[in-house]
Protein backbone atom coordinates (compact mmCIF):
# COMPACT_ATOMS: atom_id res chain seq x y z
CA UNK A 1 0.00 0.00 0.00
CA UNK A 2 2.92 2.06 0.79
CA UNK A 3 4.77 1.53 -2.45
CA UNK A 4 1.46 2.50 -4.23
CA UNK A 5 0.73 5.63 -2.92
CA UNK A 6 5.15 6.84 -3.07
CA UNK A 7 3.88 5.63 -6.93
CA UNK A 8 0.68 8.04 -7.21
CA UNK A 9 2.68 10.67 -5.70
CA UNK A 10 5.56 10.07 -7.84
CA UNK A 11 3.28 10.05 -11.07
CA UNK A 12 1.00 13.33 -9.82
CA UNK A 13 4.32 15.24 -9.28
CA UNK A 14 6.08 13.86 -12.90
CA UNK A 15 2.90 15.27 -14.73
CA UNK A 16 3.13 18.75 -12.92
CA UNK A 17 6.57 18.93 -14.12
CA UNK A 18 5.89 17.22 -17.85
CA UNK A 19 3.15 19.52 -17.88
CA UNK A 20 4.05 23.31 -16.30
CA UNK A 21 7.72 23.30 -16.03
CA UNK A 22 8.01 21.99 -19.24
CA UNK A 23 5.28 22.25 -22.08
CA UNK A 24 3.72 25.40 -20.50
CA UNK A 25 6.96 27.16 -19.77
CA UNK A 26 7.81 26.62 -23.34
CA UNK A 27 5.01 26.28 -25.55
CA UNK A 28 2.07 28.38 -23.19
CA UNK A 29 -1.01 26.48 -24.57
CA UNK A 30 -3.28 26.01 -21.72
CA UNK A 31 -5.54 23.88 -23.32
CA UNK A 32 -3.29 21.05 -23.64
CA UNK A 33 -1.60 21.60 -20.27
CA UNK A 34 -5.60 20.58 -19.35
CA UNK A 35 -5.68 17.93 -21.66
CA UNK A 36 -2.26 16.29 -20.50
CA UNK A 37 -2.91 16.53 -16.50
CA UNK A 38 -6.18 14.81 -17.23
CA UNK A 39 -5.33 12.20 -19.16
CA UNK A 40 -2.32 11.79 -16.75
CA UNK A 41 -4.74 11.62 -13.11
CA UNK A 42 -7.36 9.54 -15.05
CA UNK A 43 -4.75 6.69 -16.94
CA UNK A 44 -3.54 6.79 -13.36
CA UNK A 45 -6.64 6.20 -12.03
CA UNK A 46 -7.86 3.31 -13.77
CA UNK A 47 -4.50 1.66 -13.95
CA UNK A 48 -4.35 1.70 -10.02
CA UNK A 49 -7.90 0.02 -10.35
CA UNK A 50 -6.87 -2.97 -12.78
CA UNK A 51 -3.77 -3.00 -10.71
CA UNK A 52 -5.43 -6.03 -8.72
CA UNK A 53 -6.84 -7.97 -11.66
CA UNK A 54 -5.39 -10.93 -13.30
CA UNK A 55 -5.75 -8.69 -16.30
CA UNK A 56 -4.05 -5.90 -15.31
CA UNK A 57 -1.48 -5.64 -17.82
CA UNK A 58 -4.06 -6.40 -21.19
CA UNK A 59 -6.35 -4.29 -19.96
CA UNK A 60 -3.35 -1.55 -19.71
CA UNK A 61 -2.17 -2.03 -23.22
CA UNK A 62 -5.58 -2.00 -24.61
CA UNK A 63 -6.31 1.62 -22.49
CA UNK A 64 -3.09 3.01 -23.71
CA UNK A 65 -3.94 1.93 -27.30
CA UNK A 66 -7.48 3.10 -26.85
CA UNK A 67 -6.37 6.73 -25.68
CA UNK A 68 -3.50 6.87 -28.20
CA UNK A 69 -6.04 7.59 -30.89
CA UNK A 70 -8.53 9.69 -29.32
CA UNK A 71 -6.20 13.32 -30.64
CA UNK A 72 -7.17 11.76 -34.41
CA UNK A 73 -10.91 13.43 -33.20
CA UNK A 74 -9.46 16.17 -31.62
CA UNK A 75 -7.82 19.59 -32.94
CA UNK A 76 -4.89 19.43 -34.86
CA UNK A 77 -1.45 18.88 -32.53
CA UNK A 78 1.94 18.88 -33.41
CA UNK A 79 4.33 15.83 -33.66
CA UNK A 80 5.70 17.79 -30.19
CA UNK A 81 2.90 17.93 -28.58
CA UNK A 82 1.84 14.30 -29.57
CA UNK A 83 5.13 13.22 -27.92
CA UNK A 84 3.84 14.99 -24.31
CA UNK A 85 0.37 13.53 -24.84
CA UNK A 86 2.19 9.82 -25.12
CA UNK A 87 4.99 11.04 -21.78
CA UNK A 88 2.05 11.65 -19.86
CA UNK A 89 0.00 8.17 -20.76
CA UNK A 90 3.05 6.57 -20.04
CA UNK A 91 3.83 8.28 -16.67
CA UNK A 92 0.11 7.32 -15.64
CA UNK A 93 0.68 3.83 -16.59
CA UNK A 94 3.82 3.45 -15.10
CA UNK A 95 3.09 4.98 -11.41
CA UNK A 96 -0.65 3.27 -11.58
CA UNK A 97 0.78 -0.36 -12.27
CA UNK A 98 2.00 -2.44 -9.36
CA UNK A 99 5.75 -2.74 -8.43
CA UNK A 100 7.38 -4.77 -5.82
CA UNK A 101 9.84 -2.66 -6.53
CA UNK A 102 9.17 1.24 -6.47
CA UNK A 103 12.19 2.82 -7.23
CA UNK A 104 12.19 1.08 -11.07
CA UNK A 105 9.19 2.88 -12.08
CA UNK A 106 9.99 5.79 -10.04
CA UNK A 107 13.09 5.87 -12.30
CA UNK A 108 11.58 5.10 -15.86
CA UNK A 109 9.43 8.36 -14.68
CA UNK A 110 12.38 10.41 -14.52
CA UNK A 111 13.76 8.81 -18.00
CA UNK A 112 10.99 10.52 -19.73
CA UNK A 113 11.28 13.63 -18.20
CA UNK A 114 15.04 13.89 -18.68
CA UNK A 115 14.54 13.09 -22.15
CA UNK A 116 11.32 15.43 -22.87
CA UNK A 117 13.32 18.21 -20.99
CA UNK A 118 16.45 17.80 -23.23
CA UNK A 119 14.85 16.43 -26.44
CA UNK A 120 12.53 19.44 -26.22
CA UNK A 121 15.12 22.34 -25.43
CA UNK A 122 15.16 25.32 -27.23
CA UNK A 123 19.11 25.05 -28.08
CA UNK A 124 18.82 21.76 -29.78
CA UNK A 125 18.86 21.88 -33.52
CA UNK A 126 17.65 25.93 -32.97
CA UNK A 127 18.73 26.59 -36.57
CA UNK A 128 16.67 24.04 -38.36
CA UNK A 129 12.90 24.85 -39.18
CA UNK A 130 10.18 23.37 -41.99
CA UNK A 131 7.28 25.34 -43.20
CA UNK A 132 5.19 25.88 -46.49
CA UNK A 133 5.72 28.32 -48.77
CA UNK A 134 3.48 29.74 -51.38
CA UNK A 135 5.83 31.36 -53.92
CA UNK A 136 4.05 33.97 -56.85
CA UNK A 137 5.31 31.99 -59.45
CA UNK A 138 5.18 28.79 -61.25
CA UNK A 139 8.50 27.43 -61.00
CA UNK A 140 9.60 23.99 -62.36
CA UNK A 141 13.02 23.74 -62.11
CA UNK A 142 14.07 22.72 -58.33
CA UNK A 143 17.40 24.37 -58.68
CA UNK A 144 15.63 28.01 -59.26
CA UNK A 145 13.32 26.73 -56.59
CA UNK A 146 15.78 26.49 -54.08
CA UNK A 147 17.93 29.89 -55.15
CA UNK A 148 14.60 32.05 -54.75
CA UNK A 149 13.67 29.95 -51.45
CA UNK A 150 17.48 30.70 -49.71
CA UNK A 151 17.15 34.14 -50.87
CA UNK A 152 13.25 34.76 -49.59
CA UNK A 153 14.35 32.83 -46.26
CA UNK A 154 18.35 33.83 -45.99
CA UNK A 155 18.75 30.51 -45.13
CA UNK A 156 20.45 26.77 -46.57
CA UNK A 157 17.61 25.15 -47.59
CA UNK A 158 18.39 21.22 -46.55
CA UNK A 159 14.99 19.90 -48.81
CA UNK A 160 11.96 20.85 -50.62
CA UNK A 161 8.93 19.23 -51.76
CA UNK A 162 6.79 20.73 -54.59
CA UNK A 163 3.17 20.23 -53.32
CA UNK A 164 1.03 21.93 -56.00
CA UNK A 165 2.35 23.79 -59.07
CA UNK A 166 -0.01 25.53 -61.03
CA UNK A 167 0.42 26.98 -64.22
CA UNK A 168 -2.39 29.13 -64.80
CA UNK A 169 -2.43 31.10 -61.53
CA UNK A 170 1.48 31.35 -61.47
CA UNK A 171 2.23 30.17 -58.00
CA UNK A 172 4.38 27.85 -56.71
CA UNK A 173 3.62 25.59 -53.18
CA UNK A 174 6.60 23.80 -51.62
CA UNK A 175 7.19 22.22 -48.31
CA UNK A 176 10.58 23.62 -47.37
CA UNK A 177 13.19 22.54 -45.05
CA UNK A 178 16.13 24.89 -44.05
CA UNK A 179 18.79 25.40 -41.98
CA UNK A 180 19.34 29.24 -40.77
CA UNK A 181 22.73 30.72 -40.97
CA UNK A 182 24.19 31.36 -37.35
CA UNK A 183 24.73 35.03 -37.75
CA UNK A 184 21.42 35.40 -39.36
CA UNK A 185 18.44 36.61 -37.50
CA UNK A 186 15.29 34.42 -38.12
CA UNK A 187 12.48 36.40 -39.74
CA UNK A 188 9.09 36.62 -37.63
CA UNK A 189 7.23 33.92 -40.02
CA UNK A 190 10.32 31.67 -39.63
CA UNK A 191 10.79 31.24 -36.22
CA UNK A 192 7.31 28.35 -36.16
CA UNK A 193 7.89 25.41 -37.89
CA UNK A 194 4.80 24.24 -39.82
CA UNK A 195 4.09 21.48 -37.50
CA UNK A 196 3.86 24.02 -34.42
CA UNK A 197 1.35 25.81 -36.18
CA UNK A 198 1.07 25.60 -40.48
CA UNK A 199 1.81 28.65 -42.02
CA UNK A 200 1.14 30.08 -45.37
CA UNK A 201 3.81 32.70 -46.45
CA UNK A 202 3.73 34.37 -49.99
CA UNK A 203 7.20 34.85 -50.94
CA UNK A 204 7.85 37.83 -53.48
Amino acid sequence: MNATLLLIAADIVAAVILSLALYYRRHRRRDLVVAFLGVNVGVLAVTVVLGSSEVAVGLGLGLFGVLSIIRLRSSEISQREVAYYFSSLALGLVGGLPATEPWIPVSLMGLVLLVMAVADHPRLLSHSRQQTVQIDRAIADEAELRRVLESRLRATVTSLTVQHLDLVDDTTLVDVRYRLHPDTRPMATATRTAADSPTLERAR
